[in-house]
């Protein structure tokens, strides 16, 4: 009877420690290889659309290393990357912390707002969008979704305030038709600034400062110091949604820090239409371009 017991407990320790195991391996896999996320919105049509299921793969870039859950309580934490195998490129689709998880106003970071968008620029580009169209200087590839982008061009009349954009500023008057140039930053580039610029770059000084950017006559304050121009500290990119009219992107919200990108999006490993809640095998293990 003993030796019955001793045999069982003996199995139910090898089974706990199996499962131990398996949890370790999928927690390290989690955090270092992939991670699955679910399409929500159309915001993405044609490439992804809801319902789709993939994964982000994050040796891509390389995985972060950060405090989940000082993030989780909204928190602002230190984001360490481990270095990736390959570089970021114009019009790879990437998974990404949202910057904005409780207003426009101010880059914040919250572990569980993501989005997912097609990247259109990167550090160091200077980005424009003529008469709908996308374009980056010195760059002749194709940028973006263009059948969305054609959609805007020939569209006379835009609805629920769609057409106005970032950085939503009456001398600037960006819009989804007429937008730019904006320079997108890079790592250790300076910049002077001015009336025209203040409004563009301020929330991305104050995010990496921490700290307030005002602006008044003619000079702008960073904590209530004088200061004539700034260096920075971070790379950024601008975002696109494929399904132009309905997205919210960059053109709305602004440039992301590259601390916040998860990885990049690899493949389709489960698809439900969100209407009949039947599986759409055609998407199954469709790779995402």
């Amino acid at each position: 009877m003993k030796k019955e017991v001793h045999n069982f407990i003996n199995k139910v320790i090898n089974i706990v420690l199996g499962l131990c195991i398996l949890v370790i391996i999928w927690l390290v896999a989690q955090i270092f290889i992939f991670t699955s996320f679910k399409i929500p919105s159309d915001s993405m049509e044609p490439s992804l659309t809801t319902g789709d299921n993939i994964l982000a793969w994050k040796p891509f870039i390389g995985p972060r290393i950060f405090n989940i859950f000082a993030s989780m309580r909204n928190e602002q934490t230190k984001i360490y990357r481990i270095p990736g195998f390959k570089k970021i490129k114009r019009n790879d689709i990437l998974v990404f912390n949202f910057p904005h998880p409780n207003n426009w106003d101010k880059i914040e970071m919250h572990i569980l707002k993501y989005y997912i968008k097609r990247c259109v620029g990167l550090p160091g580009d200077t980005l424009s969008i003529q008469n709908g169209y996308f374009h980056v200087e010195k760059v002749n590839i194709p940028l973006g979704n263009l059948n969305s982008q054609k959609r805007i061009a020939l569209t006379e009349k835009f609805e629920n305030g769609i057409f106005y954009s970032f950085p939503f500023d009456s001398i600037i008057n960006w819009n989804i038709k007429k937008f730019g140039p904006l320079y997108i930053p890079c790592e250790g580039d300076s910049i002077t600034l001015n009336r025209t610029n203040f409004p563009i770059y301020k929330k991305l000084i104050e995010w990496e400062q921490q700290g307030a950017l005002e602006y008044k006559d003619s000079t702008s304050f960073l904590n209530g110091k004088s200061i004539n121009g700034y260096r920075f500290q971070k790379n950024y990119y601008f975002m696109a949604g494929d399904n132009g009219l309905n997205s919210q992107d960059s053109r709305y919200w602004g440039l992301l820090p590259e601390e916040y990108i998860v990885g990049k999006a690899w493949i389709i490993w489960k698809s439900i239409d969100p209407y009949t809640n039947k599986f759409r095998w055609e998407r199954f293990l469709k790779v995402i371009h």
